[in-house]
């Protein structure tokens, strides 16, 4: 087992969302009267090194002891920066995502750290 984690560019943005609000987005557009097309994001960016200062800190721990960025996970064709426009899937469905940025990060974290709370008292891991 590696001791530190290894990623990639952690410069790189996305619009980071909550699966389960995605699919009700999913519903909402298999309940028009016609098809159509629709984005479904947030509207907002935060990058990877967002994520592991939320994350880790989340654990109180600093990330930069846990991760080592290397060069073999850079992607050759990365895009840097990827942000979807939900204006219409809003505008048209009434969709809007209720999860915020950080909200998700910390609900992924304490998800995992129940997880392993769970596999250590010999629980199985959640679905």
């Amino acid at each position: 087992m590696p001791e530190k984690l290894l990623l990639g560019n952690i410069d790189v943005v996305r619009d980071w969302g909550y699966g389960p609000r995605y699919v009700e987005a999913m519903w909402l557009m298999l309940q028009q009267d016609k098809p159509d097309d629709y984005v479904v994001a947030t509207g907002e960016s935060h990058s990877v090194r967002e994520v592991l200062d939320i994350a880790f800190g989340a654990l109180e721990l600093d990330w930069n002891k846990y991760v080592e960025i290397d060069p073999r996970y850079f992607r050759p064709t990365e895009v840097d920066h990827l942000q979807g426009d939900p204006r219409k899937a809003m505008r048209v469905l009434g969709w809007k995502p209720k999860v915020s940025f950080r909200g998700l990060v910390e609900m992924m974290v304490h998800a995992d750290e129940e997880d392993v709370r769970g596999s250590l008292s010999g629980r199985p891991p959640s679905a």
